[in-house]
């Protein structure tokens, strides 16, 4: 029985973007054991996965966050963390972090193959490597596939693939039935933050919020649709300028739910309209119709995968300039944004118009 190790420390869309490769890998190793070596904000997406053995929840960004509170807690959850890993005897590790730190770990502990990116020769401590400077002219997914080729495995078509719990979509249903939704309404949805695994640069990834609110106030004088904002706690300073500007009521559930709950709303959503970042991939992945809005970031490299031209409809301006986001590095911008500044409300109104 093979047993692998599937390291991928980074956000949302990152994270279901690996869910084909272990699709891939149960479909070619139906007996295999999967582990998953995730942070812990994204592993609520990841519990109800059937093809995943155990996940093993600690980032170096988590790890950061315990030692400014405590040194020896911090020390403590890593050795702990490399324990259980290491009780588990995973023979290959496939590894998404383009950190040696990460093969080096596994190495220490014995993981004999160990199949990753060689970006800036940060795969000195992996058996197998893929040199890679960048991200470029296909999905990332499809990059992602291509650490199955050392193990000979060869991967079809693959949706990405996220689980919601029963409990969990019971409990959304009573969110939104709370709030005078039903089955009957049109519901739609606004994610107009998103970009958190950016940091303070996600700022750089929005349309502007004013927009969402004038966008939102049509969308329910035309259609009649009930509007609810969506994201995390961070996020409340925008969904409070789009609620705020609007002169019809939205539903406000920033902050109100955990990631599992964000991803059983959004599965009772019609149309989700959001900037680039992790609701993005989670709509797409349930089947939602998506309306997303690209500035710096390449949407054939990072945007809806598969791309359906009849389900999701991508938002930019093609700049001269655009994508800046290149190589993972982040060009400063001299030209105020314009690639977002520039998307008008009538594009994004007709956007949905035409998916509805």
């Amino acid at each position: 029985m093979k047993r692998f190790l599937i390291v991928n420390p980074f956000g949302i869309g990152d994270v279901l973007f690996t869910t084909p490769v272990i699709r891939a890998i149960k479909d070619s190793e139906p007996d295999s054991i999967i582990g998953y070596w995730c942070n812990e904000r994204v592993k609520e997406i990841l519990e109800n996965n059937p093809n995943i053995y155990k996940i093993f929840v600690l980032s170096r960004g988590d790890l950061k966050k315990i030692y400014r509170k405590s040194r020896w807690q911090g020390i403590s959850k890593f050795i702990n963390l490399v324990h259980e890993i290491k009780k588990e005897k995973f023979d290959t590790m496939l590894d998404f972090s383009l950190d040696h730190r990460y093969s080096l770990i596994t190495k220490i502990i014995g993981v004999k193959r160990r199949i990753g990116f060689n970006y800036k020769n940060r795969g000195r401590f992996l058996t197998d490597k893929i040199d890679l400077d960048g991200y470029s002219n296909k999905h990332v997914v499809e990059y992602y596939l291509d650490l199955l080729k050392p193990i000979g495995i060869k991967p079809k078509n693959y949706n990405l693939e996220l689980i919601i719990s029963q409990t969990c979509k019971r409990k959304s249903e009573n969110i939104l039935a709370e709030r005078g939704i039903n089955d009957k309404d049109l519901i739609i949805g606004i994610a107009p933050g998103a970009g958190a695994s950016w940091g303070q640069d996600a700022s750089l990834k929005h349309w502007p919020a004013i927009r969402f609110g004038q966008l939102a106030d049509r969308i329910i004088n035309d259609f009649g649709a009930k509007i609810i904002i969506l994201g995390d706690e961070l996020e409340k300073p925008i969904a409070d300028i789009i609620i705020n500007s609007m002169h019809n009521g939205a539903i406000d559930l920033v902050g109100r739910t955990n990631l599992e709950e964000l991803s059983a709303v959004i599965n009772n959503l019609h149309i989700l309209v959001t900037n680039d970042g992790g609701p993005l991939h989670i709509a797409v992945t349930l089947g939602k119709k998506t309306i997303s809005f690209f500035g710096p970031v390449d949407p054939k490299v990072y945007g809806p995968y598969p791309f359906d031209e009849k389900r999701h409809i991508v938002l930019r301006k093609n700049l001269e300039c655009s994508p800046c986001y290149i190589k993972f590095h982040l060009s400063d911008c001299k030209r105020n944004r314009e690639c977002l500044e520039t998307i008008d409300v009538d594009s994004a109104f007709n956007a949905v118009k035409k998916l509805l």
